[in-house]
Parts: structure tokens; sequence; C-alpha cells
């Protein structure tokens, strides 16, 4: 009876270390001092990239003298190749690997570095020269992240707004699964040619008020696996060793009582 209750013992304790602790899996755990602490306003700025695809529209009260300040739309020929089925889309502005752009009359424009803001506000005053009260509208239309590792839908999050929080973006990829080791996710940005990489501890709050909280176009997000997801993995390729010592122990102690 001694083996079964040790076999009973050691599997018991298998089950156990494969348990998460409520600790390492619950989000924002300081997250009401956080709250009490910041009163401080949010301030967030896109910044433009090499590779971002642009949409800029040029409009003033002269609508004819706005014309030449936008690219002409093209006609997309849909999956059939029939031209004449296609939609008219806008054509959009390449950023290049030098961070700039042509623009048409304007010439070669600087904008990658640049935050939107200061983007619109330097094409708006050049375009003074040309239009009376000139109104700019802006938007990036390749706005993406990749989200992989332990999450229960890895792959390229898309989005319309350029306003992603790093929650949001593993919202979108199905949270984390119960492997996911919260407390050291993996951020990595290009910024400026330069590749930063961040480890963020979503069991606390205090990554809100940090660079990351708000992703940049092309962040890439991993999920580690924790120690209970490598335990797992060991365990359920051991499974059929375990079944097979433990028949063989209770048929041993079956045969000696006899």
């Amino acid at each position: 009876m001694k083996l079964i209750k040790y076999s009973l013992l050691i599997g018991l304790s298998l089950v156990l270390s494969n348990c998460n602790t409520q600790k390492n899996i619950l989000y924002y755990q300081n997250i009401e001092a956080m709250a009490s602490n910041n009163n401080q306003p949010v301030a967030f700025e896109t910044v433009i990239q090499p590779d971002d695809l642009l949409m800029i529209i040029v409009t003033s009260t002269d609508i004819e003298a706005a014309m030449p300040f936008n690219l002409e739309s093209v006609l997309m020929p849909q999956v059939n190749g029939q031209e004449n089925m296609g939609q008219r889309q806008m054509q959009m502005y390449l950023v290049n690997k030098e961070g700039t752009i042509e623009f048409p009359v304007l010439g070669t424009l600087s904008v990658g570095g640049q935050t939107k803001t200061n983007v619109l506000l330097s094409l708006k005053e050049k375009l003074k020269k040309y239009l009376k009260d000139p109104v700019v509208n802006m938007r990036i239309m390749n706005f993406k992240v990749s989200v992989q590792g332990e999450v229960n839908r890895p792959g390229v999050v898309s989005t319309v707004t350029e306003r992603l929080t790093l929650p949001e973006a593993l919202s979108l990829a199905g949270d984390l699964t119960i492997y996911g080791k919260r407390n050291n996710i993996v951020v990595v940005r290009e910024n400026q040619g330069k590749r930063e990489i961040k480890r963020i501890d979503l069991t606390k709050a205090d990554f809100i008020n940090s660079p990351y909280y708000y992703l940049m176009q092309n962040d890439l997000i991993y999920v580690e696996p924790n120690a209970a997801k490598a335990n797992s993995s060991t365990f359920n390729q051991n499974i059929p060793v375990w079944v097979s010592l433990s028949s063989v122990l209770i048929s041993l102690v079956l045969l000696f009582k006899k």
C-alpha cells in the first residue's frame, strides 16, 4: 500500500507543479495605487517611419486650386482582371528608407522621424504660399504590429487607428494563454534605425506610464512561455512512461499481497 501512496503523491506533486499561482496570472495588481498617484494628462504622438503608407488629402476654400496638391485616384482592377469592374482608390505616399516622400508641386519632403502633428503643421505652412486657408489630413494606412508566442491568435494585427496600446494588441490576438509569462512580455521596436528591446510586466500597472504602453507601427510583441508550459510539455511527453510505471508498481503490490 505504501507504493500506491507514493505513486499517488508523485502524481499529485506533478499536477501541483504545473499550476500557476494567482499572483502570476492577475494583470495590473497595483492599479489602484497608480490611479491615485497619477493625474498627469496622457500625451502620445505617432512618429512617421520608413515604409509607412501615407494618405494625404489637401483641401481649401478654392477646390480647383487644391487639386494639383493631391495625388490622382487610380482604377484598381478586380481579381478577375476586368479593369472596368474595378474601384477607384486614392494613391498613397510611400516613405522611403531616407524618410522622404515626393509631394506634388512641393517636391521632396522629409517626414521620417517626425511626429504626425509636426508633419501636418509643416505641410500647412508650405501650402499657404499657394492656397488660401489650406486644410491637410493625413493617415497612416498600414499601421500594424506583430504578436507572437503564448497568445490564442498569434499573427499580424492591423488596425485603422494610430493609437494602439499593448493591452489592446494582446486582446486583438485573443489574449495570453494560461501558459503566457505575464511578467516578461518582450517588445521589439525599430526607432530611428536602432533596435530597442523592452520587457514589460503586465502584473504591475507601472508600464502604463512607459513609452511602450502605446505601440508604434511595426512593433513586435513576444509572449514567452512560463515554467508551467515547459513542465506540462515534459509531463505530457512522459505520460505513457508514468502510466506504465504505475501499472507495474500496482501489479507488483498485488502480486506480493498474494
